[in-house]
This record gives C-alpha cells, sequence and structure tokens, in this order.
C-alpha cells in the first residue's frame, strides 16, 4: 500500500440512506484522502525520528497489512540496541472507513520519543459481511502474532501494550481482555474516544442526546456502525466491553475522552466500570475537545497535550 500525494475530499454521503454500493466508493475515496499529502495539515506530519513502512502479517485464513514505525537508527551501531523494544499495537479509527496512515503524527512521535516498536492494525472496516467481529480478530491476531515472534520484530514481549481510537479503542478493549483471558500480559492499554457499546443502549447516553446532533459522529452514521457491526443474530454484548462479565485483572488503563464528543459517555461509563471492577484506570478528560481530536493535531489545539500524556503514560508502563 501506498500513499498519493493528492486527493480530493470526498463529500458527506447521507448515511441514513448509503447503499452498499455507495458506502465502498466513499469509504475508498475518503481513505484516499486520509492517505495524502492534502491531509497532512489536518493529520499533522509524522516525526522524523521514525521509519515507516507497510509489512504484511499471515494470519489464519488472511494476510493483514500493517503500519509499522521504528525509531531510526541514528549510528551504524544504533540497529542491535534498538532490539528488545516495547512494543504498542494500534488500532485506528473509523469503523466503516479509516487507515492506519491517518494516525501517523501519533504513531510516529511514539515510536521515536518512547521509543518503541509500534505496528498499527490495517483491520477489516465494518461493511457487509464484514462485521466487528472481523475487525475484533485482527486486532488480536496481530498481538498475539507479534508476541509470538517476538525477536523476529525486535520486541520484548514482556513490554506490551495496546491503543486505538474511537472503534479502534472498542477493538483494543477487547483485545486487552482476550490477552488476560489467553495468559498475555500487557502492560498498558490506552483507550481514547472509545465507542464501547454496540449493543440496543448504544445510543442512549446524555453525551449522544447532546452532541450526535450536531457533531461526529452524528446520529445516522452511529445507527450505520451499529448496524454493520452486528448483524442480526450476533451477540452484541459480547463485542461490547461495557458489558464483559469480568473486567478485572486488566492491563491499567488510561481512557482519554474529549468531553463535546457524542460517544464521551461511552468512556466515562467504561472507566467507571474498570474501577469497580478493580482494575486499574485513569480517566482525562479535554474540555472542549471533538471526537478524533488526536488524529488532528492541524485543528485540534489539545492533540498535543493528549499525545503528551499518552507518550508519558506508556514511557511508565513500558520501562524496562
Amino acid at each position: 500500500m501506498s500513499e498519493t500525494t493528492t486527493a480530493a475530499r470526498p463529500p458527506e454521503p447521507d448515511f441514513s440512506a448509503i447503499t452498499d454500493e455507495e458506502l465502498r466508493a466513499y469509504r475508498d475515496a475518503e481513505n484516499r484522502f486520509r492517505a495524502s499529502g492534502a491531509a497532512r495539515t489536518i493529520l499533522g506530519e509524522p516525526h522524523a525520528g521514525a521509519a515507516i513502512d507497510w509489512q504484511e502479517i499471515a494470519l489464519p485464513g488472511r494476510d493483514l497489512p500493517v503500519r509499522v514505525y521504528r525509531p531510526a537508527p541514528k549510528g551504524d551501531g544504533e540497529a542491535a540496541a534498538r532490539a528488545g523494544l516495547p512494543l504498542v499495537v494500534h488500532v485506528h479509527g473509523g469503523g466503516f472507513v479509516g487507515t492506519a496512515v491517518q494516525c501517523d503524527w501519533t504513531n510516529s512521535h511514539l515510536a521515536a520519543r518512547l521509543p518503541a516498536l509500534v505496528v498499527s492494525v490495517e483491520h477489516r472496516l465494518l461493511s457487509p459481511g464484514s462485521p466487528l467481529a472481523n475487525a475484533a480478530d485482527d486486532g488480536w491476531d496481530v498481538l498475539q502474532h507479534v508476541v509470538r515472534h517476538a525477536a523476529q520484530w525486535g520486541v520484548d514481549p514482556a513490554r506490551a501494550a495496546v491503543f486505538g481510537e474511537s472503534c479502534g479503542a472498542l477493538i483494543s478493549a477487547l483485545t486487552a481482555i482476550r490477552a488476560r483471558e489467553a495468559g498475555v500480559e500487557l502492560k498498558a492499554q490506552v483507550l481514547v474516544n472509545p465507542a464501547i457499546d454496540v449493543t440496543e443502549t448504544m445510543l442512549d447516553y446524555p453525551s449522544i442526546a447532546e452532541y450526535a446532533c450536531s457533531q461526529a459522529p452524528n446520529l445516522p452514521q452511529l445507527r450505520l456502525i451499529q448496524r454493520l457491526a452486528v448483524p442480526p443474530g450476533t451477540d452484541a454484548s459480547a463485542l461490547s466491553p461495557l458489558y464483559a462479565d469480568d473486567l478485572s485483572g486488566l492491563a491499567p488503563a488510561l481512557v482519554v475522552v474529549p468531553t463535546h464528543d457524542p460517544v464521551a459517555d461511552h468512556g466515562r461509563r467504561y472507566a467507571e466500570r474498570l474501577r469497580e471492577a478493580g482494575s486499574l484506570v485513569r480517566l482525562s478528560e479535554y474540555p472542549g475537545a471533538k471526537h478524533a481530536f488526536l488524529a488532528m493535531p492541524g485543528v485540534e489545539p489539545q492533540a498535543e497535550a493528549a499525545q503528551a500524556e499518552i507518550l508519558a503514560f506508556l514511557r511508565t508502563a513500558l520501562a524496562g
């Protein structure tokens, strides 16, 4: 996969009446824009101290692209010293649209400044025939793969964390639960503007009522995500970390909530549930910030502060 130099941003469709064909066309056009040079004014420039490339991971039944961020060597002798890096498995947001490229700014800074290996999962996007369970498997399977092949990737499997934004935060939260169940130790989970509930209660929060009529994700987008994420007959609670039976013993969590976000109360409630279960959690709110603010440093003034908080949290959690 490669980024394009220029691309025009497509007009937003009517999400309440979008057809499958229109959804695919919109997703492809929007992702071309997000991967373009033109989008950098919004999404930010990558850190010069990180090397970025695409790789494919062979997973059960599929090959999955991942975007890999490494601290760039500064001299001939440094490559060997950069073995045994901490690992951060990142999952971008978007649900039915999105690409790891949109998160280059934060992920490259983490790679260069922690330093760490950051592997961002180009998960299967929500679409007819590709529900949330597929994307959740992608996040979990990438973590397992890199941990199992730690020497090949140059990471220390004992210093691993997951990090997700929006729908990607949901996937990361599910991954943290699966890691505990499988005996894979994580040092941290970072959940930014998490959309953590895809059950019938997904829209039953005060922040939805306050912001979803005027800001993204709006009600039609949220309803589309819910419909694509959970096909009829699927147990939505199994894909909603908020309703997990047991949230004890999970990796320490940083939950980042922009207050002017329709799903702000998803994050607040999940932090409450983690705390009630005895898991360590820090809830950090950014007053006035909007959904996806972390990925838009060109227009969201609090993105840099949030990035700095995430960097400090992970630096402490992943210290050798």
